[in-house]
């Protein structure tokens, strides 16, 4: 009889795989992406690389090309310059609209989160610093109770760490500071303060951001053709 049961990878996990390589730069911007070779890198079935491929296209990751397929998008200086602002923008009105509706388990991630943030901070590991404050703006945008202003601000975030890099990295103390205190005024329900505090935040994050050049990587434009991703932590 055969093997054991086929392992289906939902078409989710696929798109959040390539679109993280995407970001990493595995994927360099304007190539081509074959259904073939990022069903055989990811280990599934073209059937998910397909519906992924849809959903990064309609998030602004992908684009269709005649005669070429699938590719990475190409964003414009001003197109990744509009997408930081837009971030600037959107995180104060979560940060308003997380005051005015979190709750209690909203608040004890966000402090946890802080807590860890600063004795990080103190210790100058910075290596833990970039993905706890990401893990902040997600729970912040969560705490707002709006799905869509989150989603959104996911998308921003995850293109504008494509685009940019960090010129001059903020102290981190500095960092946690400000976010302790957006988490305080929250905690208040001072939707006009966790505004105007997340505004300061955003606008002094976004002045360190310095446009990323395109890369082109290897033929294709692949960085590590060879590279599998496991398919357990697709799971996960």
């Amino acid at each position: 009889m055969g093997g054991g049961p086929v392992t289906r990878i939902p078409a989710y996990s696929v798109s959040t795989a390539i679109r993280d390589d995407i970001v990493a730069g595995v994927h360099a911007r304007g190539v081509r992406l074959t259904e073939e070779l990022l069903a055989r890198r990811y280990g599934v079935s073209r059937v998910p690389v397909r519906e992924a491929l849809r959903t990064l296209e309609a998030e602004g990751f992908v684009v269709t090309r005649r005669h070429a397929g699938a590719c990475v998008a190409e964003p414009t200086e001003q197109e990744a310059a509009d997408l930081l602002e837009m971030r600037t923008l959107l995180e104060p009105l979560a940060a308003a609209r997380a005051a005015q509706r979190r709750d209690d388990a909203h608040l004890k991630v966000l402090r946890g989160l802080v807590r860890l943030g600063q004795e990080r901070a103190r210790s100058d590991l910075r290596e833990d610093l970039r993905p706890l404050g990401g893990w902040f703006h997600e729970t912040l945008a969560q705490a707002s109770a709006s799905p869509g202003l989150g989603a959104l601000l996911t998308q921003l975030r995850h293109k504008v760490t494509w685009m940019y890099v960090v010129e001059s990295p903020a102290a981190p103390a500095e960092t946690w500071s400000e976010h302790a205190a957006i988490l305080d005024a929250v905690a208040r329900k001072d939707a006009g303060r966790a505004r105007t505090l997340a505004a300061a935040h955003a606008e002094r994050t976004a002045a360190a951001q310095r446009l990323r050049p395109a890369r082109r990587v290897g033929r294709g434009g692949v960085r590590d053709p060879q590279h599998a991703v496991n398919t357990v932590s697709l799971r996960n």
